[in-house]
């Protein structure tokens, strides 16, 4: 042995036990990982009511958890029983478990098959459960409730049960192989062993040979040529025959003859050796020899050729049967449906759909005539000034070395944009380094180049235009495309580079981060939203929480504060100027944000949207807490002085709702006019995809709004950068006028309106007294023991399950609360979370009330 042999051979052990390391960790953490799902899904499975109502409270230390695994466990189970798969989540333990095997190397079970039985398990368990509980429970979880919805309403409830039927018999029939054919064959193949194990118990006798004679007649029957043998293991006494060598047919290769084959003879008995001379010579088979012992295997033994079949003769019809009429009927589909939905669908034909719109028909939207009429805002042509443009920019690049093969001009509302094919050859950075130069030959103030133009092989250079025309809100309200737009939340900005209308849906940006020095155009930006807003939504589907620091700019909709505006209870103005009540507000927001995802969840809905529509469909019951939700739209002036007098109390709730809101319906709009890091910090940027930039001092500025240079170098009125994600737009803002606003609020204000504004839960700050007071027995609600009961048995102290459990309004459910505060029952108001709940038993509770009493 070399010594390279010698040195892998001594090597290969060690590095063998080093591998095998990682191998055994990661192995035994899967299966660690499976038994921990495992435990923890039981344990949800248990106290899935309480465990469901932690699982988004893991970072509070006040709030225990019964889950084995505490509030991981409860967060696991939710995840996976809850809003998957249901009891099917006990498959994806086991599978894990099954990888941990596979990776220690110890195949217990066959990998292929267990995942492909576990896929069948995990897609159809839920639906089965969730169709054999109506969804109630978490047996079939978010996942099965969902398709067994959709497949009730499509197929109806019969049809749902065959599905689910036929794919039970086809899992029994293909993993057990259920086939007639193959049943009849085991049952045969049962026999037969039974038989051979009856006569393999029996003594040798005359009648075991009469059988061996049956079984050799069975076989003349179907081979003739066949010989049957046995061993001389088995008889040694027997007389040995050597079969004659045959010659193979033509086209085979030889095959030797087997020299160690004996022929049955037995005393007293016909041998099987009396043939006929000129009879083919027979084969040789032994049945009972060793494997490998070649056969000879003569011609006349064996055919290859397919046997003939009887052709099938073409049916002849007979006249008769040409002339039957043969009419065919399409039996109606009958839709089942199961209870919820018919009673809905009874509701429906005998209401109709809900109307949202009822406690308010009369309600006329803005007409267009208050807008004022700025008069035609045709853009004017100006020839000369585009040729001479045109001349000094291909002058300018001309005289770097920069050649042009193509100029085009495309005249805007306030800037044209020339777009230039450069020759081949000349690198955009070449260009983009003349924008000052350019900017100076053409004695113009805003030049900003685009390098190169976003789906265009083009370079552009937007020039801003000697005389601007306006762009009224009047003109872009009063659009075909703004009057017929299917958007849930229509916002028009103004218009493009290219003289077209832009618009976006504020429900899908979700919210707006919007920037500028003062006297920009950025209120006015602020109004032509709302106004868009005003102009497309009823009061019953949009509300408005107004945040004004400056305590002038959104003063003017006040009037409209019984149709769109947002209030907290105790507040006695709806446009919020106040810091300390701005903080409470926005907690507040988070406190209906989070009761809106309750409604969506038990309703089992994505999105308002759907919320809505169901709630409209009749299929949701206001007895439950359901009610139809209207969009809310969060207004901030100036963001700055909140965080400089309010800081992270301000930042917090405003980025927690600018993470989860958009879902139910809560948008934000945000204005600041200094974009500065400190103000616009990176938890607020993330969570506001959608930009609004007008001009600004500093290119810092416009990067740290749109993370690229450009506001710094527009021209102010109203001319702005809008960026979405993709790209940067330039627009012209329409512009309204303070005096037209009045307008529109007064017209809306004077028309009949809701008895208050819209009220958001209440919130009180953790540094407020309590308003709950001394207890009096004496004056107790009389739901009040009916609710410390329901408080006690769920140790969930909130006043919505109060609403929901009692069927009561906020306001009473809310003074029940207090007086459960006061009497000592439950803890103080804690924010967005639950109150505490400070008696733990029912037994105890009585107790307590009995001693209330006397």
């Amino acid at each position: 042995m070399d010594k390279k042999t010698q040195k892998k051979t001594t090597e290969s052990p060690e590095k063998g036990r080093i591998l095998s390391k990682p191998r055994i960790f990661f192995g035994l953490t899967f299966i660690l990982f499976s038994i921990v799902l495992a435990f923890s899904f039981i344990s949800y499975l248990m106290n899935w009511k309480a465990d469901q109502s932690q699982a988004g409270t893991m970072l509070d230390k006040s709030i225990k958890s019964s889950n084995i695994f505490g509030k991981a466990g409860d967060w696991l189970g939710n995840i996976f029983i809850f809003e998957s798969i249901g009891i099917a989540s006990f498959i994806i333990a086991f599978l894990f478990l099954v990888v941990g095997t596979l990776i220690l190397k110890k195949k217990i079970f066959k990998p292929w098959k267990t995942i492909g039985h576990s896929l069948f398990f995990i897609c159809w368990l839920p639906i089965f459960m969730g169709a054999l509980t109506k969804g109630q429970g978490v047996l079939g979880g978010v996942y099965g409730y969902q398709i067994m919805d959709y497949l009730n309403a499509i197929i109806g409830t019969v049809g749902l049960w065959t599905v689910l039927a036929a794919s039970i018999i086809l899992y029994f029939i293909l993993e057990f192989n259920l086939r007639p054919s193959s049943i009849k064959a085991k049952l045969s193949k049962i026999n037969e062993n039974t038989i051979g194990k009856v006569k393999s118990m029996m003594p040798d006798s005359d009648e075991d040979f009469e059988a061996d004679e049956e079984l050799k007649e069975e076989i003349d029957e179907i081979a003739p040529n066949v010989t049957v043998t046995d061993s001389t293991e088995d008889r040694p006494n027997h007389k040995v025959k050597t079969p004659e060598p045959v010659n193979p047919p033509k086209g085979f290769p030889e095959v030797p003859v087997a020299t160690d084959i004996e022929t049955i003879t037995t005393p007293n008995h016909t041998s099987f050796e009396s043939e006929p001379k000129d009879a083919p010579q027979p084969v040789s088979l032994n049945l009972n020899t060793k494997p490998g012992i070649p056969v000879s295997t003569p011609e006349e033994a064996f055919d290859i050729r397919p046997s003939a079949q009887p052709v099938p003769s073409a049916p002849v019809s007979s006249p008769a049967q040409e002339n039957i009429k043969f009419n065919v009927e399409v039996a109606p589909v009958v839709d089942v449906l199961d209870d919820s939905d018919r009673k809905s669908q009874e509701l429906v034909e005998k209401h109709g759909l809900y109307d949202h719109k009822l406690d308010l028909a009369n309600f006329q939207m803005p007409p267009v005539d208050l807008l004022k009429d700025y008069g035609s805002e045709e853009i004017s042509i100006n020839k000369e000034e585009l040729e001479e443009n045109k001349n000094k920019i291909v002058g300018l690049l001309k005289n770097f070395n920069v050649g042009i093969a193509e100029i085009k001009a495309t005249i805007g509302p306030t800037v044209t944009l020339y777009e230039i094919v450069p020759e081949a050859g000349i690198r955009v950075a070449a260009i983009k380094k003349l924008q000052d130069d350019i900017a100076l030959n053409l004695s113009a103030l805003g030049i900003r180049i685009i390098a190169p133009m976003p789906g265009k092989g083009t370079i552009g250079i937007e020039v801003p235009r000697k005389n601007p025309t306006m762009v009224s809100m009047r003109s872009v309200i009063a659009s075909h495309k703004f009057q017929n737009t299917d958007m849930d939340l229509p916002v028009v900005f103004g218009k493009t580079i290219s003289n077209e209308i832009f618009m976006a849906d504020l429900s899908k940006m979700p919210h707006l981060l919007m920037a500028g020095a003062t006297g920009q155009g950025k209120s006015v930006g602020i109004n032509a939203i709302l106004t868009s807003l005003l102009y497309k939504k009823h009061p019953s589907e949009l509300k408005f929480v107004m945040v004004d620091p400056k305590k002038v700019e959104l003063s003017l909709y006040s009037k409209i504060e019984r149709h769109y505006l947002a209030k907290l209870p105790d507040a006695e103005e709806a446009i919020i100027t106040d810091t300390n009540k701005v903080i409470n507000t926005l907690n507040s927001l988070c406190i209906e944000m989070d009761t809106r995802y309750d409604l969506l969840k038990n309703a089992f809905c994505k999105n308002l949207k759907e919320y809505n529509k169901k709630f409209a469909e009749r299929k949701l019951n206001p007895e439950n807490g359901h009610r139809f939700l209207p969009y809310i739209v969060l207004v901030v002036d100036e963001f700055a002085d909140l965080i400089m007098t309010a800081g992270k109390e301000v930042e917090l709730p405003i980025a927690r709702l600018a993470q989860l809101a958009r879902a139910v319906g809560i948008h934000l709009i945000v204005a600041t006019q200094r974009p500065s890091v400190n103000v616009i910090t990176g938890m607020i940027k993330a969570n506001f995809p959608a930009r609004a930039a007008f001009r600004v001092i500093s290119s810092v500025d416009s990067r740290t709004i749109l993370d690229s240079p450009g506001a710094d170098q527009l021209i102010g009125k109203g001319d702005m950068l809008y960026f979405n994600g993709n790209e940067i737009l330039r627009l012209q803002c329409a512009f309204v006028d303070t005096p037209e606003v009045e307008r529109i609020a007064e017209y809306i204000g004077e028309q009949k309106g809701y008895s208050s504004a819209f009220l958001l839960p209440e919130y009180v700050s953790e540094d407020a007294t309590s308003s709950a007071g001394t207890f009096d027995p004496n004056e107790k609600d009389a739901l009040f023991e009916e609710a410390a009961r329901i408080i006690v048995s769920t140790q969930q102290g909130s006043t919505s399950m109060l609403q929901r459990q009692l069927k009561l309004g906020y306001n009473r459910a809310g003074r029940i609360m207090d007086q459960l505060e006061a009497s000592g029952i439950v803890g103080g108001f804690n924010g967005a979370k639950a109150r505490e709940v400070l008696i733990s038993d029912l037994h105890s509770l009585e107790q307590f009330l009995e001693d209330l009493r006397s």
